[in-house]
Order: structure tokens, then sequence, then C-alpha cells
């Protein structure tokens, strides 16, 4: 399947009627007052989108399992919370295990009475193991489904009846362009087929709800990200450094969620072609340590 290139974003639409009179382009300028729902959000990407959207004054609902500090990872969703106060926005951290329909139901509820809806989902969370087929425990299959592909429909399924009344209301999803290639199955074929079906609800939800204002959508980095994940599974300050920052991501998807979203949907983006579509393609500032050279991301 061919990755679809985004078009420039500020081609949004100019003019048309939306709610409360505003137009597709003052739509798309802000994510002041925002209620963003972003699972994976007490570190990594998901935090990084989040603290982005909190320079906005956006309403960001943190949803992870670190509730308390981890051994070795830094930052619990009480932490990132602060620092979303810090730079403007509100939060309300949100413990959630996100195999679990309850939980997930919870933290909705608690968004929806804490500001009255929700304006974006952001799947963020993801399990991660790069192991074959006989190396792969059912255990360990079990976990990839349940938090990848299962808890990426749970959370869009339980969202969903609140985005469709929110103004501009946006699906984000990380995972990667949809190619059927055999190389990208054979050497970690369960985790190839968790993420391929985190993407499968993008292409099946930007179908099934096309005749409505949300955007749904998958972003995906173009070099490998500097992330806890990340750094377990490469070790080594060297190819820490072949990294870029959590903020490459975040950047992008802000460009994706201030657009309108009936213009935009169903795209598989990539964080560079992104960011390239608005004419930013200097992007050393997001490397770890700039002029070494990166690490292709999977997928890609």
């Amino acid at each position: 399947m061919q990755r679809r290139r985004p078009a420039r974003l500020e081609t949004a639409a100019r003019g048309r009627s939306e709610p409360h009179g505003k137009t597709g382009e003052e739509i798309r300028m802000s994510l002041k007052g925002k209620t963003l729902w972003i699972t994976g959000a007490s570190r990594g990407i998901g935090k990084a989108i989040a603290l982005r959207a909190a320079r906005d004054g956006a309403n960001i609902v943190l949803v992870a399992k670190t509730a308390k500090p981890h051994p070795t990872l830094p930052g619990t969703i009480f932490s990132a919370a602060e620092e979303i106060v810090g730079l403007g926005g509100k939060a309300i951290p949100c413990p959630t295990d996100i195999r679990f329909e309850d939980q997930v139901l919870q933290a909705v509820e608690k968004a929806v009475e804490t500001f009255g809806g929700i304006d974006i989902l952001v799947n963020n969370a993801s399990a991660l193991s790069l192991e074959g087929t006989l190396q792969t425990t059912m255990k360990r299959f079990d976990l990839l489904y349940q938090v990848n592909t299962r808890g990426t429909f749970l959370c869009s399924r339980t969202c969903l009846p609140h985005l469709l009344r929110a103004e501009n209301p946006h699906i984000l999803t990380l995972s990667p362009p949809l190619n059927l290639d055999s190389k990208w199955f054979a050497p970690h074929l369960p985790y190839t087929l968790s993420k391929y079906g985190m993407s499968l609800c993008t292409l099946g939800l930007a179908a099934e709800f096309k005749e409505t204002k949300i955007g749904v959508n998958s972003l995906w980095p173009k070099t490998a990200i500097a992330t806890a994940a990340v750094a377990k599974l490469l070790g080594g300050d060297r190819a820490w450094s072949a990294c870029r920052t959590p903020e490459i991501m975040a950047d992008a998807a802000y460009r994706i969620l201030i657009r309108a979203g009936r213009e935009c949907t169903g795209n598989f983006f990539v964080d560079e072609e992104v960011l390239a579509a608005d004419g930013i393609v200097d992007l050393g500032r997001y490397g770890v340590s700039p002029g070494t050279e990166l690490i292709p991301d999977l997928f890609i």
C-alpha cells in the first residue's frame, strides 16, 4: 500500500462555516481550550505531544499506568501533569491500563466530567518486542495484541461518542504506514502484527466515519526516537546519539491536529514529511547529537 503524502498543511479550507461561527482556518490555528486524551502520556512521545499542546493552553488527560516512580524510568503521570500546568495547560492524571475496559471507561468519564468533552484522542501507548516467532511466548504475544491493537480499538471506540460531538475532532494513532512486504514481518512477526493492527484501525475508522467531521490518521517517525523503550532496545550511548528527540513527533502531531479534521483523514503520515509540507526542512535541532548519522526507524 502506498503511503499518502501529506498536502501542505496550510491549505485547510478558509471561509467554510463551522460551529460557533469559526472558519476552518481559525480552528486549525490553536489547540487552546481543546481536550486531548493521550495514552502513554507519562513520558516519551506521548508526554512530548502533551507538552506541545499545553503551550497553546490545552486540557490534557494523561492516561498511563505510571502512577508511582519507576525504578529505572523517569517521570509519572503526576510529574507530567505538573509540567503541563507550568506551560499554561490544564491536566488531569488518570492511572489507566488500557488493556482493561473499565479503567478506560473511568478515564473517559473523568475527562468529560472535568472538561466537558473530548476533542482529540492520541493512541500513543504501545508495547514493544522484536523477538521472532519461536522466541515469543503467548503471554508476550497477548500483551502486544492487548496494548497495541486491542488498546487502540478500545480507546477509539470509547472516545468516539464524545469526539463526534466535538467541534474539530481527531484521532491520531502512533503506528506505521501499511506495507505488506514480508521484510517487515519476518524478523518480528508478533510486533508487526500488533502495530499493523493499530494502522488498520486508522484505515477502517477513517473510512467508516468519512461522512463526519472527524479526522483519523496515523503518524510514524522516519528515524529512531530517543525514548525509554528505544534505549532498552538499542542500548548504549552511541545508539542513543543516533536518535532524534520526541519533540519532532510532537511538532508533527501538532501540525496535524490543528487542521480541520474533515479535510485531513485516512493518512499515514511520517514526521519529516509533515514538517517539510510546512517548509521545515532543517531538522538538526531535533537530533540528540546533531551531526550524528541517524538510525532509520522500523517500517520505513
